[in-house]
């Protein structure tokens, strides 16, 4: 086994982009692995990881090989009757061959492959020094980074993500001579740029972290996340309160810092007055801080900022951060006021004039579209059609105000606070907000019982003027996000309990947005002729043309459903169903998606059942029977024409399960339904080794393929369980 040394690799740079660090930092390391693989060197990974700060990218290796094995080498020459002449002497091939190679052609080998014997090159020769090849290898991990706009500096055409400015380069206790992007390597590292603005001797690579830890750069990103979540932790405890600490927050305050300190500062109660998201998103977003909620999860006058340094005055850097917050506090706190004036109801008279889309028309077109649709949906679920209506009136509102200019993300959240303040029932008010949920990927659907309604409204809409208006997404561009609707949607629904027929709710909506469209097109076909007729000239064609505004007109009976089903088809891998048992519940496109996963439970516990993969398999083979008959099949069994024992059996089983499970079909109780019919297989098994089901009587034949039928469907009620067969 070859000698092995610890590896560090550190590439100092001036401050990387905060979003693109953790990315950079694994691609670099991922990069010195796969260029250390494909050498064939050797090395231990243990628990080494990306080790990173905004100013440099490092690779830390406990035991790396100091050499590489032996390399051999096969080179394949001429074949025989090209290499030799009649006489055996060596051609001129042959020759060219072993003088390309170094030897006489008496010392090659030969071997045999299918088209005959050849004569080959094989050769050993040491492996090369890791030393010499680590500068290679760091270029090639530089090269294949995912660096979208590299940058130049200096006189030189090398490029990087940001300038480049030292290189730690150690294999054991030795520098390993090198130069990468214009520096020369060195064991010389940088400390913290204020704490500690020296060289930093590293010894060795197992000397790495602690000897930057006593310059006050914490190299580890998990360290630092662990650092700053104590420190805000215990800052916020200060104030009596907890620290919010999102994912995303949290990042970007790790790739921000190299020696994190909490620093907990105040701003003035009277901003409390202003929505609670708009402060925090003004903290988090624009500043990088953490606030400070109540118990009760109120945002409190407290919040957190990470200083990358200790500093002896934390007094002043308080002020800094406070002095900084103020203004973007005052300028919301005044928006909130004015739109206060403006009143939410009349916020509503400027989306008239706000285009939706070219062939949908304006927002408030929308707006009218959702509420009728709204108001159907509560309707069906048992909520207030009227205050739904009133909801989806009111809903897209807010768009109008300052406060959603300035803040975007506040869609909803500043309607429901304007709601609020008008007067508006609580109802209505949290349903304009919930209407947006969920928001992202894993965020939670709306919990009120009108949100959930105005959600549903709104996604069917959206889904129904998209692919009216030719919309539909195709690879990667989807811009009116039908893709998150339609899982939006459908969790909703699902995880509501809605037992809503989507294929009549999605017919209603396309109704909908062909009934606004239709308005709005001759609304604009007046227009033209009028102002023609002012003009003085002869009526012209419609300045809007119908090409212009006709919308495309999807298969009524299914192409939305589809696109829906196909969302589902993800969301419940990831709740690790089985794709056979989507599959088999998805063939029969039951209309409610809350019916559809009752089908996916039953079929999951069925499929736990010792006899499910027989009666599976059983069930694929009388659907290939059914597809081949050529005879009409009768709905009925004609008893008399029940010559078998074993058909006799089936039959009278088939019959029983059938009356024994009418009521539980009826209630939606599927795993009932499963569970007796899993009791035939006996009587199936024996069906299928003693009963020719394709007899010469054209009459029994008929009879023994009704007899398959009634089972089949009976299956098919529930799901279609052929697909759990292999």
């Amino acid at each position: 086994m070859s000698e092995q040394k610890p590896l560090l690799i550190e590439l100092g740079t001036e401050e990387l982009p905060v979003k693109a660090l953790p990315g950079l930092a694994q691609a670099f390391f991922d990069g010195v692995i796969a260029a250390l693989d494909k050498r064939g060197i050797g090395h231990e990974r243990g628990d080494a990881k990306p080790l990173y700060t905004p100013r440099r990218l490092a690779v830390l290796l406990p035991a790396v090989d100091v050499e590489q094995p032996e390399q051999t080498s096969e080179v394949l020459g001429p074949y025989l009757n090209i290499a030799l002449d009649a006489n055996g002497a060596p051609t001129r091939a042959l020759e060219g061959f072993a003088a390309k190679a170094g030897i006489d052609w008496t010392a090659l080998e030969r071997t045999t492959d299918g088209k005959g014997e050849r004569f080959v090159h094989r050769s050993v020769k040491p492996g090369a020094k890791t030393a010499d090849l680590l500068a290679d290898i760091v270029r090639e991990a530089l090269a294949g980074m995912p660096i979208p706009k590299p940058m130049r500096w200096g006189d030189h055409d090398y490029a990087f993500a940001r300038p480049v400015h030292w290189l730690v380069l150690l294999l054991g206790k030795d520098v390993v001579d090198a130069e990468v992007l214009g520096v020369k390597s060195d064991r010389m590292s940088r400390g913290h740029r204020f704490e500690h603005d020296k060289p930093v001797w590293i010894g060795q690579p197992d000397d790495y972290l602690d000897a930057l830890r006593g310059a006050k750069v914490l190299v580890d990103a998990d360290a630092r996340r662990a650092r700053i979540v104590e420190e805000v932790q215990k800052a916020a405890a200060q104030a009596g309160g907890s620290a919010r600490i999102t994912d995303d927050n949290l990042e970007q305050v790790v790739c921000l810092t190299e020696w994190p300190a909490a620093v907990l500062c105040s701003f003035e109660s009277a901003f409390l007055a202003v929505p609670q998201e708009a402060l925090i998103e003004t903290m988090e977003i624009n500043q990088k801080f953490f606030p400070v909620l109540s118990d009760g999860g109120r945002l409190t006058e407290h919040f957190i900022g990470i200083a990358n340094i200790e500093s002896q005055n934390v007094d002043e850097v308080r002020k800094g951060y406070e002095r900084v917050i103020r203004p973007r506090f005052s300028d919301a706190k005044f928006f909130f006021d004015e739109d206060l004036k403006q009143g939410l109801v009349s916020m509503g008279d400027g989306l008239k004039t706000v285009t939706y889309q070219a062939k949908l028309g304006s927002v408030a077109d929308k707006v009218a579209r959702v509420a009728a649709l709204a108001e159907t949906i509560a309707a069906q679920v048992g909520a207030d059609p009227e205050q739904a209506r009133k909801a989806a009136l009111l809903a897209k509102n807010d768009l109008q105000s300052r406060m959603v200019n300035e803040f975007p993300e506040l869609q909803g959240i500043a309607g429901r606070h304007y709601a609020l303040a008008a007067g508006e029932a609580k109802e209505i008010a949290l349903a304009i907000d919930e209407a947006y949920q969920p928001r992202f990927a894993g965020d939670d659907i709306a919990l009120s019982p009108l949100g959930k309604v105005l959600a549903i409204a709104e996604r069917l809409d959206t889904l129904a003027g998209g692919f009216a208006a030719g919309l539909k997404p195709t690879g990667n561009k989807d811009p009116f996000a039908l893709r998150r609707n339609a899982l939006g949607l459908a969790r909703t629904v699902i995880e509501s309990g809605f037992n809503l027929n989507l294929h009549e709710l999605l017919k209603r909506a396309r109704h909908e947005v062909n009934v606004s469209a239709s308005g709005n097109h001759a609304l604009k076909r007046i227009d033209a002729l009028e102002k023609a007729k002012e003009a003085g000239a002869h009526l012209p064609d419609p300045v809007v043309s119908d090409a212009q505004l006709s919308l495309a007109q999807p298969n009524q009976d299914g192409e939305l459903y589809d696109f829906i089903l196909d969302r589902l088809r993800s969301y419940y891998a990831d709740k690790c169903v089985p794709a056979a048992h989507f599959n088999a519940v998805a063939e029969l496109k039951p209309a409610s998606l809350y019916d559809f996963d009752t089908r996916l439970d039953a079929i999951g516990t069925f499929a736990t059942l010792p006899e499910a993969e027989a009666l599976a398999a059983a069930n694929k083979r009388i659907g290939n029977i059914l597809k081949k008959a050529d005879i009409a099949i009768p709905h009925a069994i004609d008893r008399a024409l029940l010559t078998d024992p074993a058909e006799s059996a089936l039959a009278e089983a088939v019959e029983a399960v059938l009356g024994e499970t009418d009521e539980a079909l009826h209630h939606h109780d599927y795993v009932t339904v499963l569970n007796h019919l899993a009791r035939l297989r006996p009587q199936v098994d024996a069906f299928f080794d003693s009963v020719m089901v394709n007899a010469d009587d054209p009459a029994v034949r008929a009879n023994r393929l009704a007899l398959l039928k009634r089972l089949a469907d009976r299956f098919r009620a529930v799901a279609a369980i052929e697909h759990l067969s292999g």
